[in-house]
């Protein structure tokens, strides 16, 4: 494994769907998504590695050493947001394909006669996990695990009423393969925080994930002739709108600082005409808090402010739960052994928490998983200012590919056995 091939080979990958401002603009099953797949896919084949492609689109490079074996999942994901990052996701395949390059290596370096790992690995690139074209994000990865249909995810439009199915057939990546049979998973991804830049740290092993709500908030108003109508008789699906955006916002405000996080990052409008008063308007709202008990209250708190905001206004307004993801706490042993790769190659660690969704958190519900980050400069993410550097880009590729060593090699089997007793005792 070389640092500089590895490098050159992010830097390429960044060139596909670059925005005049160094980002990337790759949303999911889009033409420049299609460019990195098939770049995924020529890196795989090269090394004699067979590629599938699920229903859902998500692409698994397999190494397989031992036939019949599960095989460890190592990877991220290729698609962006608009006007994105170029480290967001794309970071995290690209090492995975270079770590399991240095891991076959190490396999083919201990000679015929000699034990080989009891698992077989593959790199993954899951798909739509911005969630940015389709809602909802972390899309191929929760079909994976079971935590969402298949055929539901299928069917869902982007803005221009493009299903998912649809977009991946025009890509040509809708695929029928069979999904590997997994052991484990491990993801190495950019911060999108400051902590490790303040504390001057190259690695965070990640412990838990912070709980997530979604509300999918819908106005219903009346449309009318912004010129005609007079302002006592309309009924402003927008102008509500808009306050409940600031509801959202100022929420945070009954709580300690940053104990909440909330936005509102979509909204349609309708008709979306400059000389119409708007009828409806969809919006979503987000709020995420170590805390789920915070949340409930942000939640209850807000859901009784809009009832009074559809009262002012005269109109409608539906508030309905969407995407909601629990606290997802990873395996100690996972956490442990980053530590101790991080010592071994001296690198600076501290445990951490991720506020942000990823794949890790849906595959953590059914292997155990090992999250990993780097350090983001400023704590930047989801822009074109995105930035980490080559070196802390490079530490991290080291510290992933001596954790897929581990893993193949049975590390974290007392957690994959904990995790089967407990979907046992679910069952019953």
């Amino acid at each position: 494994m070389s640092a500089q091939q590895f490098l050159a080979d992010f830097h390429h990958v960044a060139t596909i769907g670059a925005t005049p401002a160094n980002g990337v603009d790759r949303q999911a099953a889009t033409d420049e998504d299609r460019q990195t797949r098939d770049w995924f896919t020529q890196f795989a084949t090269a090394r004699g590695w067979h590629v599938r492609v699920d229903g859902i689109g998500n692409m698994f490079a397999l190494l397989e050493w031992r036939p019949g074996a599960p095989y460890v999942l190592i990877g991220s994901h290729l698609d962006s947001q608009p006007l994105g990052g170029r480290f967001d996701g794309a970071y995290g395949v690209i090492a995975a394909l270079h770590a399991a390059e240095k891991v076959e290596r190490l396999v083919a370096a201990a000679g015929v006669g000699q034990t080989v790992p009891p698992y077989n690995l593959a790199v993954v690139n899951w798909f739509n996990e911005e969630g940015g074209r389709f809602a909802p994000s972390i899309m191929g990865s929760s079909v994976f695990a079971g935590l969402m249909d298949e055929d539901e995810m299928l069917q869902v439009q982007d803005l221009a009423g493009t299903t998912v199915a649809e977009a991946l057939e025009r890509i040509g990546y809708r695929g029928q393969d069979e999904r590997p049979q997994v052991a484990g998973y491990a993801e190495i991804h950019i911060e999108q925080g400051r902590i490790l830049e303040r504390e001057g740290l190259d690695l965070g092993a990640v412990d838990f994930s912070w709980y997530t709500q979604k509300l999918d908030i819908e106005v219903l108003g009346e449309q009318s002739h912004t010129g005609a109508t007079a302002m006592s008789d309309r009924h402003d699906a927008l102008v509500a709108a808009s306050k409940v955006v600031v509801l959202v916002h100022e929420v945070t405000r009954k709580f300690e600082d940053e104990a909440l996080v909330s936005s509102v990052g979509h909204l349609t409008l309708e008709p979306n005409s400059p000389i119409v008063v708007a009828r409806r308007v969809h919006l979503v709202a987000d709020l995420r808090s170590a805390s789920p008990e915070i949340v409930a209250e942000a939640r209850a708190s807000l859901l009784e402010s809009i009832e009074g905001v559809a009262r002012e206004h005269d109109l409608t307004i539906h508030v309905n739960d969407f995407d909601v993801r629990p606290i997802q706490h990873y395996p100690e042993d996972g956490i442990v052994l980053v530590e101790k790769v991080a010592a071994d190659l001296g690198l600076g660690v501290r445990r951490i928490r991720t506020m942000a969704g990823h794949d890790s958190v849906a595959m953590n519900r059914i292997v155990p998983t090992v999250m990993m980050f780097i350090p983001s400069a400023g704590g930047v993410s989801h822009c074109e200012r995105e930035f980490t550097s080559d070196q802390d880009m490079v530490s991290g590729l080291s510290a992933l590919t001596e954790v897929t060593w581990e893993l193949v090699n049975g590390a974290l089997d007392d957690g994959r056995k904990g995790i089967a007793e407990r979907a046992m005792a679910m069952e019953g």
